[in-house]
């Protein structure tokens, strides 16, 4: 698991946006080999999203091959209502791209049966031979899209009940009336998250302060179920600096000297996009001009 802190806000959002708009250019998408994007909803990604619209109108990145599944929906709310998800995706970002209406896959909480059209979700995925990044944000508490505290690691898209907690945190968007918010919503599970081939989490804020420390300092577990980001082999958690004052200094430090080795000594120039060492004739380079010592 990688962790990148950045200052604030504004520097999370470019950064991550900046990361997906090269993964998608490394990528080289085509009709025939669409880049599968996860996308979450709320206000940590909107910045992100932003960003990415900004990149798409100065010509660096193209969504004409890139499939979307959003993480959640809520139940019973109308599609084109302000508050909806899907109201939320084509506000932010999708009417501002050139993205294929086909390609968009939200989920439906209005669907006749709610428990197939989860199924059909999921099965969706599967066509389309998985998800190859997934992007989420977390809630104060560690929930990734609606899975709960308490939900299991190996769920997968469901209907769910929504914690007291995030009812009233959602009431924000509902004139402040917890009476508005609604209290079901469909979901990815933990484990449709996890099976993507790479995880991308934006914390921000001194609020999640708690829940990142949780998720990195401790383990794996369902009462924090963005925890299970440890478990994965490309997990890669993108945050400000307000989001680590429950760190301890020694793990701050760690994560920052590493990506000071990372640029400093072995250099960008070498490392893949997601981290990995590519080569190392430049350090090897270097190691053969100091000069040898005498044998003994």
């Amino acid at each position: 698991m990688r962790l990148i802190i950045r200052e604030d806000y504004d520097e999370v959002s470019e950064f991550v946006a900046n990361y997906i708009k090269e993964r998608i250019r490394q990528f080289e998408p085509g009709p025939e080999r669409p880049f599968v994007l996860g996308l979450p909803t709320g206000s940590s990604p909107i910045g992100v999203y932003k960003r990415l619209v900004e990149l798409y109108k100065s010509g660096q990145v193209s969504f004409q091959y890139v499939v979307t599944f959003n993480m959640d929906e809520y139940v019973g709310l109308p599609r084109d209502h302000s508050e909806s998800y899907h109201s939320f995706m084509w506000k932010n970002l999708f009417m501002h791209v050139d993205i294929q209406p086909e390609n968009v896959n939200i989920l439906d909480g209005n669907a006749p049966d709610l428990d197939e059209e989860c199924k059909k979700f999921e099965a969706a995925i599967t066509r389309v031979g998985g998800i190859e990044l997934f992007l989420g944000g977390i809630g104060p508490d560690g929930h990734i899209a609606f899975n709960e505290p308490g939900s299991s690691l190996t769920s997968r898209t469901r209907v769910k009940t929504l914690a007291y907690e995030t009812i009233i945190a959602n009431a924000r968007f509902f004139d402040g009336d917890i009476a508005k918010v609604p209290k079901l919503a469909l979901t990815v599970g933990v484990a449709t998250v996890m099976d993507a081939r790479e995880v991308v989490v934006l914390i921000t804020g001194a609020h999640k302060a708690i829940a990142l420390a949780k998720c990195i300092e401790e383990g794996v577990n369902h009462m924090w179920t963005v925890s299970a980001i440890q478990m994965h082999p490309k997990g890669l958690i993108v945050c400000d600096e307000d989001a680590t004052l429950e760190l301890h200094v020694k793990t701050v430090k760690y994560f920052k000297s590493i990506e000071h080795v990372h640029h400093s000594l072995i250099g960008s120039e070498n490392l893949s996009l997601q981290g990995g060492v590519k080569q190392l004739k430049n350090v090897l380079a270097v190691a053969d001009t100091r000069p040898s010592t005498p044998m003994e």
